[in-house]
């Protein structure tokens, strides 16, 4: 039996990612005018209705109505018959103040630090599958999909493309778990009405496949699927209600590793579920990339109101060139994990999230928990 495993991603234009990205950009507004801001926006998008919740404290004034039309536009929905679209949809907000239970224990006093904003845990993982250290499955995933959103906006390779796309790949690995083959790639994506399923694959195979995936992994035994139900002409928030933070494995690794629970998108930093996610994803990613491991997954967990976490662990899978005891130790020793020193450490009161909401949370070089800044302090920490 082959040894395979699976991950997948969805497009800006699906219907969940339509909601992280108003979130975000709500949040990323607030931060403009107040970087202290405590944000806590979730969004829904049916047919022709945009619906804002949440819980904020900030000195910014937001537009809401203008942000959520102007990520709607940037994300394609401009047609009417999308039954969603910019100009026409609904916008309802209901925003509110946040608790002040919540406030006290989250807030820094005197001789009090920062505490978490909520309890819970988080993990950060990291491999060696590909230069972005990230399971080959999911990084794949999400290529395929910010090309296609390339084709669709920039070129006019494929004008029949809609917004709402997604991407599934399937890689066989060797009995050393080492990637061996690409098994199979599944592409549905919306599409114009009268457009021949079998032009759809062709292109998919020619614009999408063969400038993605490395040639040496596809090979004639390689499966593809294109749209498989047959057609996908309703979608987006016409064809399935979107919610923010509904495609946490979309957002982290694909199935690997592990996931604490938390979505991360309309979140500020002073709330764990994203900035430590964040921060055992910069700590993963140096371990491995100062050759400590092949593999490794950092977990940390807080409780509501207390600065420091109430537990580091870090396994690397039999990979670790140290005991994954000895590593957790350094871990500590190297990075302050309390929600203060994580924001400073990545610089988390800037606007940028919205970025973050569509393609993958990790594996972009582009966010300051990608860089590879502690490979020295780790090793030393270790030696």
């Amino acid at each position: 039996m082959k040894r395979l495993f699976t991950s997948e991603s969805v497009s800006e234009g699906h219907p969940d990612k339509i909601s992280d990205q108003i979130s975000d950009a709500i949040l990323d507004e607030m931060l403009k005018g107040d970087p202290n801001s405590r944000v806590a926006v979730e969004t829904l998008v049916t047919t022709g209705l945009a619906v804002v919740s949440g819980e904020v404290t900030t000195e910014s004034y937001v537009d809401v109505q203008e942000i959520v039309r102007e990520v709607i536009r940037d994300i394609g929905y401009t047609k009417a018959s999308y039954r969603f679209d910019a100009d026409s949809c609904g916008v309802l907000t209901t925003i509110h103040q946040q608790s002040p239970d919540i406030a006290q224990g989250v807030d820094e006093a005197g001789e009090k630090k920062q505490g978490a904003g909520d309890q819970g845990m988080m993990f950060g993982y990291a491999n060696r599958e590909t230069e972005q250290y990230m399971p080959m499955t999911l990084q794949y995933s999400h290529d395929l999909l910010r090309k296609l959103a390339h084709i669709r906006k920039e070129t006019a390779l494929m004008p029949y493309l809609g917004p709402d796309s997604k991407s599934q790949v399937t890689v066989e690995y060797d009995v050393n778990k080492q990637p061996k083959r690409v098994d199979t790639v599944v592409i549905s994506t919306q599409h114009d009405e009268g457009v021949e399923q079998a032009q759809i694959k062709q292109d998919i195979k020619k614009h999408l496949i063969g400038t993605t995936i490395p040639e040496e992994l596809i090979d004639a035994d390689t499966i593809l699927h294109v749209n498989p139900t047959g057609k996908f002409v309703i979608g987006g928030p016409h064809g399935d209600t979107g919610l923010t933070g509904r495609k946490i494995i979309v957002d982290t690794y694909g199935g690997r590793g592990a996931h604490g629970g938390g979505a991360f998108s309309g979140k500020d930093a002073s709330k764990v579920d994203r900035s430590a996610a964040y921060a055992t994803r910069h700590i993963a990613k140096n371990i491995v990339a100062a050759e400590l491991a092949d593999e490794c997954l950092v977990q940390v967990a807080y409780a509501i109101g207390v600065a420091e976490p109430v537990s580091v662990n870090v396994n690397t899978y039999g990979t670790g060139k140290v005991d994954d005891m000895k590593l957790a130790e350094a871990v500590m020793k190297t990075f302050d994990l309390t929600p203060s020193g994580i924001i400073k450490r990545l610089d988390l009161k800037k606007p940028g999230f919205k970025k973050t909401a569509a393609y993958g949370h990790f594996g972009r070089n582009e966010f300051t928990w990608e860089k590879l800044d502690f490979v020295d302090q780790i090793t030393n920490a270790v030696k």
